[in-house]
C-alpha cells in the first residue's frame, strides 16, 4: 500500500525528533573532545567497495546488502555500514596528507535486508568513529574509552565490554587451520550457512547464533593460542591501557565481529536490560583495510553505536529528556478585526527569538485556549476588538493560572522574562 512505508522502515515523527537531536548533540559533543571531526559519506556506494571491503562469505555481503544497477548499468549498494564508505573518502580526499592520525565521526542511515525486530530494522541508523594512521594501542584503547565514555554520559550503566583478539594475516591462518581441524568431523551437526563458512571463512562459525548452543562450541579452539608475539604484545598493550584509566573488561575468546576487515582487536559494549539485541556498540582494528580499498598500508581502528538500540535503552530506563514544548507564546485572536494585528504580533515575538503559535481557523476563545494548553505554551496572548483600541493585550500565565492586562509596547519583554527566566 502506497500509505505504509516499505517493511523495515518508519517514519520518525515530530514528537520523537527530539530524542534524536538530543543523541546527536551527544554525540557531537563528545566527539569535540576526543578530538574526531565529522564526516558525510553518499549514502550508495559501489558494490564492490563493501564486497572487497566487508569479505565474501559474510552475511552481510551474501545475504543482507541492498544492490541494484543504476541506469548506467553499474552495480551500486546501499551502504550496509559505514567504516569502508569512511576509509573510501579517507583515500580519495587524501585526508592523510594533513596528519599521521586522521580521526572521523560519523552520523547516518545504515540498509540491511534482515528480519525486522526491535531496535534492528532493514533502514537503520550508526554513529561510528574510525581513527586511521597509527598502530599504537593506546589508539584502539581510546576508540574503546569514547564509546564507554559516550554510553555512560547517557546515563546508562549496566554496560559490559568484551575484549579478543582476532590475531593478523601472519597468525591468522594457523587458527583457520586449527578451527577446520576441529570442526571437519562435526560438520554435519552445523547448520547449512556453516557447512559453507568451513572452507570459505571459519571464524564466522564462532559468530553463529543457531550453533551457538552446541555443546562442542565451547571447546572450539581459541584465537588466543595462535596468536603471534605481535598480535599478543598488542593486545596487552590495550589491556594496559584500559586497565589504567579503570575501565572493566572481560575477555571473550569468541568474539569475532561480523565483517572480515577486523585484526587485532575486537571489542562489543552490551547493555543486559534489552535482552537478545543487547549489543550496542562494536568495533575494532582493521589494518588491511585501507590496503584492500587500494591505498597503501595503513593502521586503523574503529567503531559503530547502533542509535536505535541505544534510543530503545534510555526509553527502558526512562533517560530520554523532557519533551519540550511545542509553543512558548500562544497568541489568541478574537473577532475579525483581531486576525491581522494577532499575525504581525505572532511574527514580532518570533522574531524576537520566542517560539510563537497561533489559530488561524478564527475558532471560539474555549477552542482556542485548549489548544494553547495543549501546545504546553507558558504564555496565551489574547487580542480583541478593546485590547486593540487600547493598545493592550490580556497576558495568560499558563503556568500560574494568572492573568493581567498590559501594553503591546511590554508584551514581549513580560514574555522573554517569563520564559527564559
Amino acid at each position: 500500500m502506497l500509505t505504509n512505508a516499505p517493511r523495515g522502515t518508519k517514519d520518525i515523527l515530530p514528537d520523537r525528533v527530539g530524542d534524536w537531536i538530543y543523541l546527536e548533540e551527544r554525540i557531537r559533543d563528545i566527539c569535540a573532545r576526543y578530538g574526531y571531526l565529522e564526516l558525510r559519506t553518499p549514502i550508495f556506494e559501489h558494490t564492490e567497495l563493501f564486497r572487497r571491503g566487508i569479505g565474501e562469505g559474510t552475511d552481510v555481503v551474501d545475504k543482507e546488502m541492498y544492490t541494484f544497477l543504476d541506469k548506467g548499468g553499474r552495480s551500486i549498494t546501499l551502504r550496509p555500514e559505514n567504516t569502508a564508505a569512511a576509509v573510501r573518502a579517507y583515500l580519495q580526499n587524501k585526508l592523510y596528507a594533513d596528519s599521521s592520525l586522521v580521526k572521523l565521526f560519523y552520523i547516518g542511515s545504515m540498509f540491511r535486508h534482515d528480519r525486522p525486530q526491535a531496535g534492528r530494522m532493514r533502514e537503520f541508523h550508526q554513529f561510528g568513529v574510525e581513527a586511521l594512521g597509527e598502530m599504537s594501542p593506546a589508539v584502539d584503547a581510546e576508540v574503546i574509552l569514547l564509546a564507554v565514555d559516550f554510553l555512560k554520559s547517557l546515563g546508562l550503566q549496566e554496560l559490559k565490554l568484551s575484549l579478543n583478539s582476532v590475531g593478523c594475516p601472519k597468525c591468522r591462518p594457523l587458527y583457520r587451520k586449527a578451527l577446520q581441524d576441529f570442526f571437519r568431523d562435526k560438520l554435519e551437526h552445523l547448520c547449512k550457512d556453516c557447512k559453507d563458512r568451513f572452507e570459505r571463512n571459519p571464524l564466522r562459525i564462532l559468530d553463529c547464533k543457531a550453533d551457538a548452543d552446541q555443546d562442542f562450541m565451547q571447546e572450539a579452539p581459541k584465537v588466543a593460542d595462535s596468536l603471534c608475539d605481535d598480535c599478543r604484545a598488542h593486545f596487552e598493550g590495550v589491556q594496559s591501557c584500559l586497565k589504567s584509566v579503570g575501565v572493566e573488561y572481560e575477555l571473550d575468546a569468541r568474539l569475532v565481529r561480523g565483517l572480515d576487515y577486523y585484526t587485532k582487536t575486537a571489542f562489543e559494549i552490551k547493555y543486559a536490560p534489552l535482552g537478545a539485541q543487547s549489543a550496542v556498540a562494536g568495533g575494532g582494528r582493521y589494518d588491511g583495510l585501507v590496503e584492500e580499498i587500494g591505498g597503501s598500508e595503513t593502521p586503523a581502528v574503529g567503531f559503530a553505536v547502533g542509535m536505535e538500540r541505544v534510543l530503545l535503552a534510555l526509553e527502558k530506563q526512562g533517560l530520554l529528556p523532557e519533551r519540550k514544548a511545542s509553543a512558548e507564546v500562544f497568541v489568541i485572536a478574537l473577532g475579525e478585526e483581531a486576525k491581522l494585528p494577532a499575525f504581525r504580533l505572532l511574527e514580532e515575538l518570533r522574531r524576537a527569538g520566542l517560539v510563537a503559535a497561533m489559530d488561524y481557523a478564527g475558532r471560539s476563545m474555549k477552542a482556542q485556549m485548549k489548544q494553547a494548553n495543549k501546545s504546553a505554551a507558558r504564555f496565551a496572548v489574547i487580542l480583541g476588538e478593546d485590547e486593540i483600541k487600547e493598545s493592550v493585550v490580556m497576558l495568560k500565565d499558563m503556568e500560574k493560572g494568572e492573568q493581567q492586562k498590559i501594553a503591546i509596547d511590554d508584551l514581549i519583554k513580560t514574555c522573554i522574562a517569563g520564559v527564559k527566566g
